[in-house]
This record gives structure tokens, C-alpha cells and sequence, in this order.
């Protein structure tokens, strides 16, 4: 599964920088200059983590962190601060905030990846244990990952093992688009032979076992799917 990385700074060299050699590293990458474009993006499509510079004109970048954190949408993403301040205080602030990791500038870009593919370990790690049952929309929905079982609103659901892995998947990041090439590579990773049609099937299959819940899966048209609650 590729992941996303949203950059926010205000040095376009930088950007570049990062839109490249991250996506040669295997990562989707939106990099932006602009706040208040960065803040629209990532609340719409959120992130699989965020690279935000603390320095930006007439913007405290630890401000956008705290916002962040606070958002329902990109609270659980993890950010890594990019920061030329050399004080501690400034890092723990950040740190204190809810950033994972801080990178001080000028970095070394092969530092810097090895530190995103490090938080996205932790992250990972984090969410499966967190996740082993989750209770989704007002409690009418209860997904068992270690029992592979479903519940909606009370009654147990007959899933296959490929409709429980698509819906854990969804559910992993409520309103996050997950395209279908994206969908197969999980079921699948590299040994899939199937068309990108077969999860409309599984999806159309998982939607109506899910009966009054079906609306919680969301067609996005042209790209996937998406849980919504």
C-alpha cells in the first residue's frame, strides 16, 4: 500500500526536494507552500503522516501542529517537525503538542526517510493494537479483528475473509479515500491477477450484508471508497 505524505513549508527548493526524492522512495507525496491550502487538503483527504516546517511566514508552525491535533480528521496522523530552530524548548514544545519526531534543518534526506518509515512503524504498530475492536458508528457497528467477527447493530454478520479484510481496511481511516489499485495491493500485495472490478463485487457484496449500515461505505466516483460515519 503506497503511502501518503503531506509536506507543508515555505521554501519551494525544499518542496521539490521532497516531492522527489520521496517519491522515488516509494511514497505518494502533496507538498504545499500555503497554510490555509495545506490545512483544506489535509482535512479533506488526510494523510498517512504530515512533514511540517516550524518556520513559516507569518504563521507559527507549532499553532497548525496544536490545530492538528485537535481536528478529528488529522488527529491520529503523525507528524514529523521540520524545523532550523536549534532551542529545546521550541522541539519539546512540538514534541509536547503531539508531533512524533522533529528533523533539524539542513537534514540529511536518507535521516529524514529513515525517521518517516520509522513513525510509520510505530503508527502501524500502534493502530493494531488499538484496533483489535473497534466500536464505529454510535456503537451499531463493532469489528473483532482478532475473533474476525462483525456485529451491526447487535447481530452477528457472516463476512468472507476478503469483504472483513476490505472493511478493516476502510475502517482503519474513516473518510480517507482508498483507491481500488490501493484496495487489491492490500487483499493481494504483488501476487493479485484480478481486475480492479472484482471489489466493486465484494463491495457491492459487503454492503448489502452490512444492511442498514450499507451507507457507511461511500462510492468517491472515478477513484475507490470510503468509510463515512
Amino acid at each position: 500500500m503506497v503511502r501518503t505524505i503531506a509536506v507543508l513549508d515555505d521554501e519551494e527548493d525544499i518542496l521539490e526536494l521532497l516531492r522527489t526524492y520521496l517519491t522515488k522512495a516509494g511514497f505518494k507525496v502533496e507538498a504545499l507552500a500555503e497554510p490555509e491550502k495545506f490545512l483544506k487538503a489535509v482535512a479533506t483527504q488526510p494523510p498517512d503522516l504530515i512533514l511540517l516546517d516550524l518556520m513559516l511566514p507569518g504563521t507559527d508552525g507549532l499553532e497548525i501542529c496544536r490545530y492538528l491535533k485537535k481536528r478529528p480528521e488529522t488527529a491520529s496522523v503523525p507528524i514529523i517537525m521540520l524545523t532550523a530552530r536549534t532551542q529545546e524548548a521550541d522541539r519539546v514544545t512540538g514534541l509536547e503538542l503531539g508531533a512524533d519526531d522533529y528533523v533539524t534543518k539542513p537534514f540529511s534526506l536518507r535521516e529524514l526517510e529513515a525517521r518517516i518509515k520509522a513513525v510509520l512503524r510505530r503508527q502501524q504498530l500502534a493502530t493494531a493494537e488499538s484496533s483489535a475492536r473497534k466500536i464505529l458508528a454510535a456503537g451499531k457497528l463493532i469489528i473483532d479483528s482478532e475473533k474476525h467477527q462483525v456485529e451491526v447493530e447487535g447481530q452477528p454478520v457472516d463476512l468472507s475473509l476478503v469483504e472483513f479484510k476490505i472493511l478493516e481496511l476502510l475502517t482503519s481511516r474513516p473518510r480517507r479515500v482508498f483507491g481500488r489499485e490501493e484496495i487489491l495491493d492490500h487483499l493481494w500485495g504483488q501476487e493479485k491477477v484480478v481486475v480492479t472490478r472484482t471489489v466493486d463485487v465484494h463491495i457491492r457484496h459487503l454492503r448489502q450484508k452490512l444492511g442498514p449500515l450499507s451507507s457507511l461505505i461511500q462510492s468517491v466516483r472515478g477513484v475507490g471508497y470510503k468509510f463515512e460515519e
